[in-house]
C-alpha cells in the first residue's frame, strides 16, 4: 500500500504498507494520518543519522528499539528502548542510531513534505 492512500483510514497493518528507503541507512513508513495528525515508524542501522533540522510541526518521538544520541537545541542526551523526545514547533533536533533502532514518530499537523 502506497502511504498516499492513507487518508481517513481507520484499520491499518503494518504489514500492507511499505517501507520507504530514505537512504544512508533509514527508512521510514507512514502509518496513518489527517491533517492534523500524523504517526510514522523510521527505521535506523546503527550509525545512520537524522540530520538536525526543524520544522513547524510539534513532534513526539518513542523509541521503540535501540539507542540514539537525540540532540534538541543545544543539549545531547543518549536515549534507549522506551524513552520519548518531544521536538518543540522550530527547535532543531537530530539523532545518531548507536545500535539498530526504531523511532514512532507523531507530527500535529501532519507532515505535508512527506507525502510529495
Amino acid at each position: 500500500m502506497n502511504f498516499k492512500d492513507l487518508t481517513n483510514k481507520t484499520l491499518i497493518a503494518d504489514k500492507d504498507i511499505d517501507w520507504e528507503d530514505l537512504g544512508a541507512g533509514v527508512k521510514r513508513k507512514i502509518m496513518a494520518y489527517d491533517e492534523n495528525l500524523m504517526l510514522v515508524k523510521v527505521d535506523f542501522e546503527k550509525d545512520a543519522v537524522g540530520s538536525v533540522h526543524n520544522h513547524p510541526h510539534l513532534q513526539l518521538s518513542y523509541v521503540a528499539k535501540g539507542s540514539f544520541e537525540v540532540s534538541m537545541g543545544d543539549e545531547k542526551k543518549i536515549l534507549n528502548e522506551g524513552d520519548v523526545f518531544f521536538a518543540p514547533t522550530l527547535v532543531y533536533h537530530g539523532v545518531r542510531c548507536l545500535e539498530a533502532g526504531l523511532l514512532i514518530d507523531v507530527f500535529n499537523p501532519h507532515r505535508d513534505d512527506f507525502l510529495k
